[in-house]
């Protein structure tokens, strides 16, 4: 008796864009963070856009435009207990490694937003920044999981070491406004350079901005932003 086998093909992933990301625990906090699993054997490109998909959550949550917070008090009260855990978290870790920094906590949309700053004393070390960013990516996910053990939910906190992210914003901005006009004037799609979930994000705002459609393709840790004509 012969039997049958039907072979199924891996059926791509897709991200929503509406905004680590699953985080991923360990994977991410050793920095592997933002480049997510293995995927050298998928095929198909994989893609979201600013109206539905659906992808790994991590850049479900840290891809899509930043937005206003909902619930009103409610809402916020738990954003501005994340950023409470967030900044007692860090606190401890900076001082168990006698590192100089201060902690500000603010909401940016839907999210508590914290930034470990330079203080009277010193200033905090780049090296809690790493090479393009990555030391920082994986102590958002250690903040990120201290906070999710605290409240028992899952936090979307961004956090930014000495002015990093707030750099790399403006640099993005920049760019994005560029390859905008680019569109508009062409009238054709322009793919830009690989970036991270966050970097994506900002670029994904920039555009929705402009009144015009941005998606995400390709897989970790080359995935990148297309932008695409009205």
């Amino acid at each position: 008796m012969t039997e049958n086998t039907t072979e199924l093909a891996p059926a791509p992933a897709t991200e929503a864009r509406a905004d680590e990301q699953t985080p991923t625990t360990a994977d991410e906090a050793t920095d592997t963070v933002e480049t997510g699993t293995d995927v050298t054997d998928i095929e198909a490109p994989v893609t979201d856009t600013a109206d539905g998909g659906a992808d790994d959550d991590r850049d479900v949550e840290d891809d899509a435009p930043t937005a206003a917070p909902t619930g009103g008090t409610t809402r916020r009260a738990v954003l501005e207990r994340e950023g409470e855990v967030a900044a007692d978290f860090l606190e401890t870790l900076l001082d168990i490694c006698d590192l100089d920094g201060d902690i500000d906590v603010d909401i940016d949309g839907d999210r508590a937003a914290v930034s470990v700053v330079d203080s009277e004393d010193g200033r905090v070390p780049r090296r809690l920044v790493g090479p393009n960013g990555q030391v920082l990516e994986a102590l958002q996910e250690l903040t990120r999981l201290a906070v999710q053990s605290s409240t028992g939910e899952r936090s979307r906190l961004m956090l930014d070491v000495a002015g990093h992210r707030a750099d790399r914003r403006a640099t993005l901005v920049s760019l994005a406004k560029e390859a905008i006009a680019e569109v508009k004037q062409s009238g054709e799609r322009k793919p830009l350079s690989p970036m991270s979930a966050f970097e994506r994000k900002v670029v994904h705002d920039e555009v929705l901005a402009a009144g015009l459609v941005s998606e995400s393709e390709g897989a970790e840790p080359r995935r990148f932003v297309v932008i695409l004509p009205a």
